[in-house]
Formats: C-alpha cells, structure tokens, sequence
C-alpha cells in the first residue's frame, strides 16, 4: 500500500507513482549497465537513444506534424519569456500580447525589453474572471507573432478556445495544461512549456517550434537562446538537463499507457467536473471565475470566512491533502490537478471539504 498523500502542488507537481517507481529501480542500474541515467554521457548511444524516444512519445501524443522542431531546453518557461522577441521579434517590429493573468503580465514586462510591444486584449477588464472574446481585441496588422498563455496558473483562469490570427504565428505558454486533452499543434507557430506541471521534473522546457520560424534570431540573440541553433544541434548544443529529460520521457510512456491525451481528457473532465459540481453546490466555497474561463488544471477557491484558512490547510495537510494554499498574490485555495493525480485525489478533498463544511458552516 502506497503512503504518498495527494499533492495537490501548482509545481513542481505531482508525478505519476509508477513513473517515480521506474526510476527508482532504475536510479542505480539502468538496464545492467552499471550506473545511473544522471551519470550517463548525453552523446553516448544510451543516452540518445532515451532523448530520441522521448521526442518521438511526445510527437505521438501530441500528434506534432514533421514541418515542427521539438526542443528540450533549460531555463524554464520564464527564460521564454525572453528567448520568444529574441527570435522572432525583429529588432523595429510588433507583438501581440493577450494579458490575462500574471504569468502571461510577467511575459509581456520582459518582452517590451526587446521591442514594442502591444497588449491587444486584456482580462483585468473583466476582473481577471472571464477573457474577452476576440472580438475585442486589437490585434496589430503584420505583427510579428500573438503570444497568450492558455491557463493562468495562478487565477484559474483558461482559454477554451484557440485565437484566430490568420497569417500571424500564434505563440503560447502551455506550461499547465499542455497533455491535458488534445490540441492541433498545426494551429501554432511555436508552444512552449515549463516541465514541472504535466511533463516532468523542473529544470526543462519543452518548445514545439515551426521550422520556418527558426534562423530568424537577432545579431544580439545569445547562442544558447537561439532556437536555430538548439533545433540544429538536437537540443544539445552544450550538456542538456538529462534527468529531467528521461523522467519526463518516462511520463509521456505512462501517458501512452493510459491511452494517450483522448483518456488525459477524460479523466480531466471528470475531476473538474466533480470538483467545480460540489464548489458550486455549496454556500461556504466559491469560485468566481466565468464558467466558460474555468481552468481544468488549476481550481482556486475560497471559504465563505477567510478566517477558517488556517484550520481548514491545517486539517487537509492532517489528512494528506498537500499543497492547497493559494497564491500569495490571491489568497485563499487552490487545488492543481494535473494529470498525474487520479479521481480518488478529488474524492478525497471534496470529502473532506464537505466534512469542514459540516463542522464550521
């Protein structure tokens, strides 16, 4: 019988068990070769051969097309930030921005160090609890790209839609919900994703690039941040995060195994469903945001008396419900739900939500 609780982290988050039991049988032996992943030459045929595998699992699940560089880099999804207007914003060009929470404010500030940027929409309008139709949006006539994150981690906040940017290349952070059900990567000119969420370990960042973007980076450009330069030299241009990289190979044969991103969509729906169904069904919790801009990865909630916070965390924490603290820029909860955590993780938080409920409504 396992003793890990339910890790209901926002990341680094939980990864599935049996992933984490592969590597540990495998942490000091892998495949009678004598020595571990960590230590393995990222140029030996081993170690190749485990990054070329993990590449092509994630193309399968993704269903990513040939004319696409997928790339595993170091830096995480924040360094995009930067990396993004160093390769595709030419040096007297324009962005689009779509501003809907605090992940996709704090691209748009490291962005405008490059070049001039311009926020074509934004939820603080609505309160940051709906994103507005694109019919309101601005969207600047030859742009050099549409950069919007599709889940806002920390406000709970997710498109259910994809923009409509015609010849522009539209470029988002996945970071939360990337794996999570299915998506047409030929719809974007580049995807980016920090690993700590649905992927793996930190420590990496997975790009999905269109090969008619690469070879565009300014003069300025570091080597190291060049997508032409990474795509070219197969991501390993200088020694790559190779744990991280094998761990996150190993959760996308796990995913394979549960049945690929259709099952992850499933599976999702139900613990969201479940979740938001008895949120919205009670007088003491509420979630505010609009229900057609509810996140399926990340469910902030609050209690009905802020004052209860403290015994309501030290009661889940009691009970091996970890991590439920909201952000400190929002307060109150939040419950991330990646893949890795089952329906038996929700059911458990919503029985005990309606325990306390009980006891202090």
């Amino acid at each position: 019988m396992s003793n890990r609780a339910f890790n209901f982290c926002a990341g680094p988050a939980a990864l599935p068990e049996a992933v984490l039991q592969r590597a540990q049988a495998e942490m000091l032996n892998w495949r009678g070769k004598g020595l571990s992943v960590m230590e393995m030459s990222h140029r030996s045929e081993d170690y190749t051969a485990i990054a070329e595998k993990a590449e092509q699992d994630l193309r399968d699940l993704l269903g990513v097309p040939s004319n696409y560089k997928v790339l595993f880099l170091q830096g995480g999804a924040s360094q995009q930030f930067a990396e993004i207007p160093l390769n595709l914003l030419p040096e007297n060009g324009t962005a689009d921005y779509i501003e809907t929470g605090i992940w996709s404010k704090k691209a748009i500030e490291e962005a405008r160090r490059y070049g001039n940027i311009n926020v074509a929409a934004s939820a603080k309008s609505c309160d940051y609890l709906a994103i507005p139709g694109q019919d309101q949006w601005a969207l600047t006539p030859g742009a050099a790209y549409v950069h919007y994150a599709s889940n806002e981690t920390i406000g709970g906040l997710q498109f259910d839609w994809v923009p409509q940017t015609g010849d522009t290349p539209l470029v988002v952070d996945m970071s939360s919900d990337i794996l999570s059900r299915p998506i047409d990567v030929s719809r974007f000119g580049l995807i980016y994703a920090g690993a700590q969420k649905n992927i793996g370990p930190s420590g990496l960042v997975v790009v999905i690039v269109r090969e008619d973007l690469l070879g565009k980076a300014r003069s300025a450009c570091p080597t190291m941040l060049d997508y032409k330069i990474a795509a070219d030299n197969g991501s390993m241009y200088n020694t790559p995060a190779t744990y991280s990289w094998y761990l996150s190979g190993l959760v996308f044969e796990w995913l394979k195994e549960q049945g690929g991103v259709q099952a992850m969509e499933a599976r999702n729906r139900a613990k969201k469903d479940r979740l938001y169904g008895f949120i919205d069904a009670s007088g003491f919790y509420s979630n505010p945001i609009s229900l057609d801009a509810r996140s399926w990865m990340n469910v902030p909630f609050r209690l009905a008396d802020e004052r209860l916070d403290k015994a309501f965390l030290a009661g889940a924490d009691a009970r091996g419900l970890l991590n439920l603290k909201g952000h400190r820029s929002v307060g109150g909860m939040r419950a991330s739900i990646y893949n890795a955590l089952g329906l038996d993780a929700i059911e458990a938080l919503v029985d005990y939500m309606a325990e306390f409920e009980k006891e202090n409504g």
